[in-house]
């Protein structure tokens, strides 16, 4: 059984940074491609930023320049730098990955973090 747990939510005021972590546990399973999505109250859930395994990144327009994503693939981690944060950026985070599971792919979703930004 794989496992995606998210940390480093909370809350921070408007211009501040939070850096939020994802990590996989288990074993005998391939990360391929990561991502961060966020879903505010009474919005669907969108794409915040995407990384492959060969660490080519996409950003929603919103956060380019201000959000900044990483992994580590040999600890099997992700992150999210948030800087310049924004009210609008308050939402619950999700982590998003897919991995290769004995020979099948699944889509594996995180429990959320929440981020506050507020003054």
């Amino acid at each position: 059984q794989v496992q995606l747990v998210e940390s480093g939510g909370g809350l921070v005021q408007p211009g501040g940074s939070l850096r939020l972590s994802c990590a996989a546990s288990g074993s005998g399973f391939s990360i391929y491609g990561m991502g961060w999505y966020r879903q505010a109250p009474g919005k669907q859930r969108e794409l915040v930023a995407a990384i492959t395994s060969g660490d080519t990144t996409n950003y929603a327009e919103s956060v380019k320049g201000r959000f900044t994503i990483a992994r580590d693939n040999a600890k099997n981690r992700m992150y999210l730098q948030m800087n310049s944060l924004k009210p609008e950026d308050t939402a619950v985070y999700y982590c998003n990955a897919d991995i290769l599971f004995e020979l099948t792919f699944y889509h594996y979703w995180g429990q959320g973090t929440q981020v506050i930004v507020s003054s």
